[in-house]
This record gives C-alpha cells, structure tokens and sequence, in this order.
C-alpha cells in the first residue's frame, strides 16, 4: 500500500455521501464543474479514506482503528 489510511470508517461513509451529494447537487443546478470537482475529490477521499490535508496536519488513526477492529 503506498499510504496509510487516516480516515475513520464513519468519517468514509460520510464523506462518500456528502462528495456525492455535492457532485449531483452541482451538475443539476448548474453550479459549476468546480462544485462537481469538489465534490468528486471529496467522494475519492473517502473511498480511498485518505485524506492529504490531514496528512499534512499530522492526523492519524490508532493502531486498532486500521486493522479494522470497533
């Protein structure tokens, strides 16, 4: 894997959502692409459940939250 996960798995879900609902909200009402980019980029975050800004802020999961353990 070329990098470590730093999202919490609640934090993906709401992220997907969110992304999507962005997306779709932006191309029906003619936003903008930015808007779509945006939320695009967010859904991508969390399926990916990385996120670069909170890299670059030093966040990270705990050892048991990445092996998937509640």
């Amino acid at each position: 894997m070329l990098y470590v996960k730093n999202l919490p798995w609640w934090e993906r879900l709401l992220r997907i959502g969110a992304g999507a609902a962005l997306a779709a909200y932006a191309l029906i009402s003619e936003s903008g692409w930015v808007i779509a980019a945006g939320g695009v980029g967010m859904a991508l975050t969390g399926m990916f459940g990385f996120c670069p800004a909170c890299a670059l802020a030093g966040r990270r999961l705990e050892k048991r939250l990445q092996q998937g353990h509640k």
